[in-house]
């Protein structure tokens, strides 16, 4: 064999180089399922409690409660708004004010004031950053500060009970087997993934977070789509406050603690793209299960809080790596 052959039979680098992107793109792409699937192998054999009805309809509950909030952060991040930390406020806002307000505007009306005044939040939120074009983090930081002591003012700080004892019946009923406040989540996700995936506001806000100048270039009003997507979460924490308190028949200015962070794992680990201009609901409500099962894995092997924690913040981390890193080799665009 010559040597002129045997230089011949090596990959070019590029060849090298456009194989190990096929790859990376297909691990980015799909090796979520897998992952889920090895947690709940694991938990399986880690626990006899794992695969019980009981545990699973506890999971399903309480991801569902997040889930709501994890399906208005992806519009969030996608449009590059990098995160609405204002999320544990208005669920709290959200909370309070649906027990508070049943003696004056009963349990349907208290519900739908406090999803208002929720969303007036996220609108406020919007506003600021879309067209005054103020940083999202110093922005949202501060309403939620200023919403939070409001309604902290309002109740005098204390934990609010509600007046009607039934209101809760509703969300804690079940249709098929399946507790109502998972079908309210499977209905808000896919109306989110069909918005996102299928309309134009859904392109608007891909190309806002992609490429801000070329699509304000193309006539995307840019403004308006970023101020959207910071409206609909403020809509959706006041939904997931009010469907909390209903169900708990109590609440405290710090119920909504934890809610941002969980929101913001999830979806980043889904694959949302951080920086923006890419993403999808599907992605981001898988990084929910993964991360909901891990959670609850180990709270059944007797894992401490704060090592849950930093479990989930190496998490995080590593998936906005991986995320960077695969934007620098072409392969999330």
């Amino acid at each position: 064999m010559t040597i002129v052959s045997e230089v011949a039979r090596q990959p070019e680098p590029a060849d090298r180089f456009s194989r190990a992107n096929r790859t990376l793109e297909i691990f980015a792409r799909g090796g979520l399922p897998f992952i889920i699937v090895a947690v709940m192998v694991f938990g399986a054999l880690s626990s006899p409690v794992f695969l019980t009805t009981g545990n699973f309809l506890n999971v399903l509950t309480s991801m569902s409660i997040v889930g709501i909030v994890v399906v208005a952060m992806t519009y969030v991040l996608v449009v590059g708004g990098l995160a609405d930390l204002s999320v544990p406020a208005t669920i709290a806002c959200g909370a309070i004010l649906s027990l508070a307000l049943q003696p004056t505007f009963g349990t349907g009306g208290a519900f739908a004031v406090a999803v208002l005044v929720a969303g007036a939040t996220g609108l406020i939120n919007g506003l600021l950053i879309g067209y005054a074009r103020v940083n999202a983090i110093i922005v949202t930081l501060g309403m939620g500060t200023i919403i939070l002591g409001i309604v902290q003012a309002l109740v005098g700080g204390v934990i609010v009970y509600g007046a009607d004892a039934s209101s809760g019946d509703f969300v804690k009923s079940r249709l098929f087997g399946i507790p109502m406040v998972v079908i309210i989540f499977i209905v808000v996700a896919i109306i989110g993934h069909l918005i996102l995936s299928r309309t134009f506001w859904g392109r608007w806000t891909t190309a806002t977070g992609g490429n801000y100048s070329a699509a304000e270039a193309s006539a995307v009003p840019v403004r308006a789509v970023k101020a959207g997507a910071f409206v609909f979460t403020g809509i959706a924490s006041g939904i997931s406050g009010g469907l909390l308190g209903l169900t708990l028949q109590a609440a405290r200015p710090m119920v909504g603690t934890g809610y941002e962070f969980s929101a913001i794992t999830a979806v980043v680990v889904g694959g949302v793209s951080i920086i923006g201009g890419f993403g999808s609901v599907p992605r981001a409500i898988a990084g929910l299960i993964f991360v909901q099962l891990l959670t609850n894995v180990m709270v059944l092997q007797g894992v401490r809080t704060p090592v849950q924690g930093l479990a989930l913040g190496i998490l995080i981390a590593g998936a906005v790596a991986s995320d960077l890193a695969l934007r620098r080799r072409g392969v999330v665009s």
